[in-house]
């Protein structure tokens, strides 16, 4: 890994000068107010002049071919290949962080690969992936970078997917997700004292993007929910939060529950245990939120798609493999109900594996 890669100062957009001479970013909803030299929370965003530049533009934390399924997005071209990458920081705090190694990172070792994005446009379309996922670390904090690599996939006809979240302004919302494909939105907790306490967030503006995203995008989103024991798995924050997805964002938008296990700072909670996952399946399904899943635990049943209105099962999963598909287009083979979603007219068949890459130029890589 090189350790001497530099920092990038790429103008950053969505800020305002203060009259007090600060610079105020205006991306997330922390509203960072910089002197010169000063870094924002998320720790890629700083002040040089009377700018602020992202430091981490054309830098990775690394590559991976991935399966679709584990961004997690069950309804966006099952059993295709993804191509997926982050860079450094993030603009929330979780204790319960599981990619904490990346988003929490605060040296610039972390970036390992340099790829323009040209070069990341190039690799998907010649390793035969349908799409490209900005994950690992919050792509909002590089919006500039991911938006440019979307422009980039778009012209060459590779999708692209945040893995987000949603912690965004009203004024970033609009650009970014322009020129987004899909995304998975971490709803992270159903209450502001969760927010609050675990992720030194709110949210208020988690709520906003995902109804953004329902009423002003044509983006296919999907929603994962971490269950941590003790602190977002009670009965009545599942109530409520399935409740309000029902009356926001309506039946469709697919739900995931998954399982939480000890890291970075929560290291003294217990695993989430399947009853747990399974009891909020059942509980967001009881509003009649038709595609609602459990991940990160073996449950066929809880990780396969029905169908709303005869019950068959559509597409089977087991972990990150695919067994029947009974789709005919993106209907149900046994009644024609349509099935909410981006479906191919056969699913594709990269299954479980994981292929790290690195990028050497734009025109080679090799696989590790």
């Amino acid at each position: 890994m090189n350790s001497t890669i530099a920092e990038s100062n790429h103008p950053g957009r969505w800020w305002t000068l203060l009259t007090d001479g600060r610079i105020e970013c205006r991306l997330c909803p922390r509203f960072c107010k910089l002197n010169e030299g000063q870094r924002g929370f998320c720790f890629v965003r700083r002040r040089a002049g009377d700018q602020i530049v992202l430091t981490t533009y054309g830098r990775s934390s690394g590559f991976c071919v991935d399966p679709i399924e584990k961004k997690p997005l069950n309804h966006f071209y099952p059993g295709t290949s993804v191509l997926s990458f982050g860079t450094a920081g993030c603009n929330l705090g979780c204790r319960f962080c599981q990619n904490w190694d990346i988003s929490k990172a605060r040296e610039f070792d972390k970036l390992a690969d340099p790829a323009t994005p040209g070069m990341i446009a190039d690799a998907a379309v010649r390793l035969g992936c349908k799409s490209v996922a900005f994950t690992y670390n919050d792509p909002v904090i590089f919006a500039e970078y991911a938006i440019d690599v979307a422009d980039a996939c778009r012209a060459c006809g590779i999708k692209t997917v945040a893995v987000t979240a949603g912690y965004m302004t009203d004024e970033s919302r609009p650009e970014f997700y322009r020129h987004m494909d899909a995304a998975n939105v971490d709803l992270k907790g159903f209450t502001e004292e969760f927010y609050r306490k675990l992720c030194f967030g709110e949210l208020a503006p988690v709520l906003e993007t995902l109804k953004f995203l329902k009423h002003e995008t044509n983006v296919w989103f999907e929603i994962t929910s971490l269950l941590i024991p003790g602190e977002n798995d009670d009965e009545a924050q599942l109530h409520w939060a399935a409740e309000w997805i029902a009356e926001n964002l309506g039946p469709d938008v697919p739900w995931h529950f998954t399982a939480f296990h000890p890291d970075f700072k929560m290291l003294n909670h217990p695993h989430t245990s399947l009853a747990t996952l399974k009891r909020a399946r059942e509980i967001a399904l009881s509003k009649g939120l038709h595609y609602v899943y459990t991940g990160n635990v073996h449950d066929r049943d809880g990780g396969s798609t029905f169908c709303p209105n005869c019950h068959a099962l559509v597409i089977e999963r087991d972990w990150y493999e695919l067994g029947r598909w009974n789709l005919d287009g993106n209907r149900c083979a046994a009644c024609g109900h349509l099935i909410a979603g981006h479906f191919d007219r056969a699913p594709g068949h990269w299954g479980a594996r994981r292929m790290p890459i690195r990028l050497g130029n734009a025109t080679s890589f090799r696989a590790t």
